[in-house]
């Protein structure tokens, strides 16, 4: 498969995933990018042509390269970045939610600006490998506009903070410029941010549904049903996510230095290397608070991230034991019965 073929470059192919490609080595097959998860099935487009199709021995989601055998999935891919959260529920296990994908936008609407909640979408988007970007929707509506642009870059962490409206169009050129031909991002935020909305914008067409306006809180209802890559006029790509009810972290704590690396820095300047920072002596994290440089809050956020991080690799590991005892408990059963007389 040539790399230049404009028909799979315009879908984000390059030559790493030719040569991942090459490397799986699967009969009669060709790439192709799966654009939607409808659950029993995925459509996917191979550069000429879109189709549905199945995969009964991996799990792919959205935006990965996938070795297409009819119209039977028959592998991914390596993956350049992954959008994962843990599984709603008490199960421990990894759910990617999409793949490949260079920009993980922070949707928050001005109507309901939740910095602990963003603060949360941020450790998810910087576990993903993607670039992560704050974005505010619906600014026409906000009250004060510089003070909530305030609030989002005083948790923002060095990610960038892009205020849009999809109403007067202001923001979405800046977005739409990040989105250069090739390039893919993803929209991460709760139902009612306005993603549905600013992806039409964007396209310049509706062609996702939203909800009619509610007439007392000026919110539309979010309508995404499942996961979908959307290919934007300009060449970029942008996948629409359900609002995340349970928006639930997978293993990763390192990404919180990303999120939090203002608690991680005043945390190297404590005295004590193993400070709890709670009532030890020369704590910087306290020193902080106690003169209004750091949001107590903030610190709150920092620690139930961090132990909710702790537990999940805990759970993990005792998992991957359990599975270990069961093979070679399984080996061992074997091996009995081949050499019972």
């Amino acid at each position: 498969m040539p790399l230049l073929d404009h028909s799979l470059a315009r879908l984000g192919w390059d030559g790493q995933f030719e040569e991942s490609f090459v490397r799986m080595a699967v009969d009669g097959a060709k790439p192709a990018r799966v654009v939607a998860d409808y659950g029993a099935e995925y459509a996917v487009e191979d550069g000429d042509t879109s189709r549905r199709a199945i995969a009964k021995h991996c799990d792919p989601a959205v935006g990965d390269w996938v070795a297409l055998r009819d119209s039977s999935i028959a592998g991914i891919m390596d993956r350049r970045s992954a959008f994962t959260r843990r599984v709603a529920g008490t199960e421990s296990r990894e759910q990617v939610l999409a793949a490949n994908v260079d920009f993980a936008f922070v949707v928050a609407a001005a109507t309901d600006v939740n910095v602990r909640r963003i603060e949360r979408y941020l450790t998810i988007a910087w576990q993903s490998g993607a670039t992560p970007v704050v974005l505010l929707t619906k600014s026409d509506v906000a009250a004060d506009l510089e003070a909530v642009r305030w609030e989002l870059e005083s948790v923002a962490a060095g990610a960038s903070v892009v205020v849009t409206s999809a109403l007067t169009g202001d923001g979405v050129g800046d977005v739409a410029s990040m989105l250069r031909p090739s390039r893919t991002g993803v929209l991460l935020g709760p139902s009612g941010a306005g993603k549905s909305t600013l992806i039409n914008r964007l396209v310049g067409a509706d062609i996702m549904r939203t909800r009619e306006i509610h007439q007392q809180s000026g919110e539309g209802r979010h309508m995404t049903s499942h996961r979908q890559l959307v290919v934007l006029p300009g060449g970029g790509m942008i996948i629409d996510t359900p609002g995340l009810r349970e928006a639930q972290l997978w293993s990763g704590e390192e990404a919180l230095v990303g999120t939090f690396h203002d608690v991680e820095d005043l945390a190297l300047r404590c005295r004590f290397s193993d400070c709890r920072h709670e009532t030890e002596p020369g704590c910087a994290v306290q020193q902080a608070i106690a003169s209004g440089v750091l949001d107590a809050a903030r610190l709150a956020s920092y620690r139930k991230l961090q132990r909710e991080l702790r537990a999940i690799a805990a759970r993990s590991d005792a998992r991957l034991r359990q599975d270990e005892r069961r093979k070679w408990k399984r080996i061992a059963m074997a091996t009995r019965s081949r050499t019972r007389p």
